[in-house]
């Protein structure tokens, strides 16, 4: 594993804030399940005192209403972390993830799923970014860089290993660094191929869809995606719409975002067919595989997309075992974070099914990216069907936001996991306390008739 500069010292604290904005205004973020999201994120930061100046940050994301919720459950889990030496857990993330996975108490009210398990995702990933940042390294380059052994050991392989053993995990990373010197040149120099999801919001108007696709794809995206589900009419004019403005040459990916029933879902991908859609995402609910089976089965050769809802590596093992999706979507902070989600990218290895992350939100684009990169360099080896979502929200918020050039995101530079905020944004945001939402809150007492 690579050293970890800087004196020992331990986790001081971990300081939790309820950032929320308000996407929903313009509707930023709206589908046919979330009409009105605001997008949130509930973030942590580690002190310590190690003497360094280095601070680990990571969050979870939700919409609005609950993240105060989230905000809670991270705070539960902070008799687990602090104290812990700083050197020890940066040398072993997998330490801690077994511990907050294991809390048996904590434990029942997942197991490993929900609210609880998104937090452990959110201070797991804390870590990896304070233990990056001790590299000297980006995320994607310090996982990169790693010897096989020592990731293999950051995997939980209970309940995965009738899929997915040690060995083959080890064997595959082996594999996979053949060629990496030539594919980081590549990365460094063009970059990971993204998609945008910008122009295809539910509440977007056919003239602001039309000017956002055209927008695309001049600037170099080869791909977008259309939320669809509320009303077929709608979509099959909308679809209409963006396939006029992009032409046939650019893929069009459409997101029902777990609004149908198998049967409907079918029906409704079909009638969709004549704009030839590359894949149907989330066309039913997360949790169920046999459903994902069937649809796949019955619209082929539309593919189907999933991931951003699964809840754990146990949920991608059987999708992958079914046959029930030609698409996995990582999301890296739905999971318990960076460790979980090396599983889930050595079973799509195994498995062969290319992994083309969710992103968006808060921050979820500066995440992802490093998990892609390491894929690519150290174990897919492809970028092959392999793309990135990128939504064009919310980056300024970041001090080490995602660079984004000819519909490629560009490889981090900065050391660590790319999710720290400004200070200024997490003042002015911070609910219901910051600037912005005391003034909201004032005003909307004001007007509450007496």
């Amino acid at each position: 594993m690579p050293g970890t500069p800087g004196r020992t010292g331990r986790i001081t604290a971990v300081e939790t804030y309820d950032v929320r904005f308000p996407t929903s205004r313009d509707l930023d973020g709206s589908d046919a399940m979330n009409p009105d999201p605001d997008y949130s994120a509930a973030y942590l930061v580690l002190r310590t005192d190690a003497g360094d100046g280095l601070e680990g940050h990571g969050f979870s994301f939700t919409i609005g209403r609950g993240n105060e919720v989230q905000v809670a459950a991270i705070n539960a889990l902070r008799a687990h972390v602090v104290g812990r030496s700083v050197t020890e857990l940066c040398a072993d993330p997998a330490s801690l993830n077994r511990d907050l996975i294991g809390d048996s108490q904590l434990r029942w009210l997942g197991p490993e799923k929900g609210v609880m398990h998104m937090a452990v995702g959110a201070v797991v990933n804390a870590v990896w970014d304070l233990a990056a940042k001790r590299a000297g390294k980006p995320l994607w380059r310090f996982l990169a860089d790693a010897e096989p052994e020592w990731l293999v050991s950051q995997v939980d392989f209970r309940y995965i290993a009738d899929a997915l053993s040690p060995d083959q995990a080890l064997e595959l990373l082996r594999r996979g660094r053949a060629g990496r010197a030539e594919r980081e040149r590549e990365l460094l120099r063009r970059g990971y191929p993204a998609y945008t999801t910008s122009p295809g919001w539910l509440g977007y108007s056919d003239q602001k869809l039309t000017r956002l696709a055209r927008a695309a794809l001049a600037d170099g995206f080869t791909q977008i995606k259309l939320k669809v589900g509320a009303d077929l009419a709608d979509d099959i004019r909308r679809c209409r719409a963006a396939r006029a403005a992009v032409g046939p040459a650019v893929r069009i990916a459409i997101d029902a975002n777990q609004r149908w029933n198998v049967t409907e879902a079918i029906a409704w991908t079909k009638a969709l067919a004549e704009f030839d859609p590359y894949w149907i995402e989330e066309p039913t609910s997360p949790d169920d595989i046999l459903g994902h089976a069937s649809i796949r089965a019955a619209v082929a050769p539309v593919r189907v997309a999933t991931g951003e809802h699964v809840q754990n590596r146990i949920v991608f093992k059987q999708l992958l075992q079914s046959g029930a999706l030609d698409v996995l979507q990582i999301d890296a902070a739905r999971v318990g974070g960076v460790n979980e989600n090396l599983a889930i990218l050595l079973l799509a290895a195994k498995f062969g099914v290319p992994v083309c992350p969710h992103a968006g939100g808060v921050g979820l684009c500066e995440l992802v990216q490093h998990l892609s990169m390491f894929d690519y360099l150290a174990l897919s080896g492809s970028t092959d069907d392999r793309v990135i979502e990128f939504v064009d929200h919310l980056h300024e918020h970041f001090v080490e936001p995602v660079r984004i050039h000819r519909g490629h995101y560009r490889a981090p530079r900065a050391p660590g996991f790319s999710a720290q905020m400004h200070p200024e944004s997490i003042a002015r945001y911070t609910y219901p306390d910051g600037g912005f939402w005391a003034a909201e809150l004032a005003l909307t007492a004001q007007e509450v008739p007496v």
